[in-house]
């Protein structure tokens, strides 16, 4: 994936400023790419998975440490995904 990771995931896990700056994030851009630093011990896939409720966004992928998510942006829709 070309896109680089807008936010860092540290060694204080998921907290809420990170869900509310990603949700804010989705309102500008339809996917979002996240990196989950060495010194969280927090798993990506289960951030992955709470941070995708939270925002109601899809996880795409989670390769390594690196998240990537989907929201549709129905004001500025970049992405046209097949039915």
């Amino acid at each position: 994936m070309n896109i680089d990771p807008i936010f860092q995931i540290g060694k204080s896990g998921l907290t809420p400023e990170v869900t509310e700056a990603v949700s804010e994030a989705f309102n500008t851009r339809e996917l979002i790419k996240l990196a989950v630093l060495k010194n969280c011990m927090e798993d990506p896939r289960e951030i992955a998975a709470a941070i995708g409720e939270r925002t109601h966004s899809q996880v795409v992928q989670v390769i390594g440490k690196k998240i990537v998510l989907y929201k549709e942006n129905k004001d500025h829709k970049k992405i046209n995904l097949p039915l």
